[in-house]
C-alpha cells in the first residue's frame, strides 16, 4: 500500500507537470487538460471545499501546483526561443494540440444523445472566442520601469488569466496574446523577474477561488451544455492560434508539428489511473 501511494503521488506529481507546461500552449486551456487526466474534478473540489478540509484539500493543491509551476518555469525559455525561432511550425503544433483536446471532450460530453440546445453551446462557445480574437491587440503594455498603475494592471490581468485557467476551453495563453503580454510574461518566467509576476499571481490566486466555486457547480448541473461549451471555445480559438498558409520547407514543418501536437494530446488523454 506504501509503494502504491508513492506511485499515485507521482502520478499526480507528472499531471501537473503536464496541465502546467500545457498553459504555455496559446489556445490549450490548462483546465482542458486538467479533464482530459481525470483531474479537474478533484482540483476544483479542493479549491471549492478548502475550507472544509484544509489539510487534505491543501496537499493536493500543493502537489499540483508546485509540479504545474515546475513545468511553467522549466518549459518557458524553451517555448519562448521556439516560438522566435520557428513561429509558424510552432503555432502548428499549438493547432494540432487543440484539435487533439477536442475528441476526449465530445467523448465525456455524448455519454447520452447530444441534445440540441447543446449544439448551442458550441456555436455560443465559437462565437465567444470569435469575439475575443477582435479585441485590439496589446490591451495591457509596459515598460522595464514599474509603477503602481502597472502593477494595478497585471494584478487584473491575473485574475482575468485565472478564470481562463479555471475554465476550460479558454486559454490562459491565449489571454496573454490578446493583452499583448505572451512573449513579455515567457520572458519574464524565465529570468525569474519576481517584480513583473508577483502581481500576475496574486490576481490569478484571488480569480482561481471567484471562480472555481460556479464553475463545480455548473459541471454538476449541466454537464453535456458545459462540455459543449467547452469544445465551442476551442474551435473558435483555432482562428487565432492559426498563422497563414507556409510556404517552402515550412510546409513539410508544419505537417510535422501539426501532426506531433496532435498525437502526443491524444495519447495522453488515454492516460488512465485507477
Amino acid at each position: 500500500m506504501q509503494g502504491k501511494g508513492k506511485d499515485y503521488i507521482f502520478i499526480k506529481l507528472i499531471k501537473g507537470f503536464i496541465i502546467g507546461s500545457s498553459m504555455l500552449i496559446p489556445g490549450v486551456s490548462g483546465g482542458t487538460m486538467a479533464i482530459i487526466l481525470g483531474a479537474y474534478d478533484d482540483l476544483i473540489h479542493a479549491v471549492s471545499f478548502l475550507k472544509k478540509n484544509v489539510k487534505t484539500n491543501g496537499l493536493l493543491l500543493i502537489e499540483y501546483s508546485l509540479a504545474g509551476l515546475l513545468g511553467i518555469l522549466l518549459m518557458s525559455g524553451p517555448m519562448l526561443d521556439a516560438v522566435t525561432a520557428w513561429r509558424k511550425p510552432m503555432m502548428f503544433l499549438f493547432l494540432g494540440a487543440i484539435l487533439g483536446s477536442i475528441s476526449p471532450l465530445y467523448r465525456k460530453a455524448t455519454i447520452d444523445r447530444v441534445k440540441p440546445v447543446n449544439i448551442g453551446a458550441v456555436i455560443l462557445g465559437g462565437s465567444v472566442a470569435y469575439l475575443i480574437t477582435l479585441f485590439p491587440k496589446g490591451l495591457l503594455s509596459f515598460d522595464s520601469g514599474f509603477n503602481v498603475n502597472s502593477m494595478g494592471m497585471l494584478f487584473i490581468a491575473g485574475i482575468i488569466i485565472a478564470i481562463a485557467l479555471v475554465l476550460p476551453g479558454i486559454s490562459g495563453s491565449y489571454i496573454l496574446l490578446i493583452f499583448g503580454m505572451y512573449d513579455l510574461t515567457l520572458k519574464a518566467l524565465r529570468d525569474f523577474n519576481i517584480l513583473y509576476l508577483s502581481p500576475i499571481i496574486v490576481g490569478a490566486i484571488v480569480g482561481t477561488f471567484l471562480t472555481a466555486g460556479i464553475i463545480e457547480r455548473e459541471m454538476k448541473r449541466h454537464p453535456q451544455f458545459t462540455y459543449m461549451l467547452i469544445i465551442g471555445f476551442m474551435m473558435g480559438s483555432l482562428m487565432e492560434v492559426y498563422p497563414g498558409l507556409p510556404m517552402g520547407v515550412e510546409i513539410w514543418q508544419c505537417i510535422g508539428t501539426f501532426l506531433f501536437g496532435l498525437i502526443i494530446i491524444l495519447w495522453i488523454s488515454k492516460l488512465k489511473v485507477k
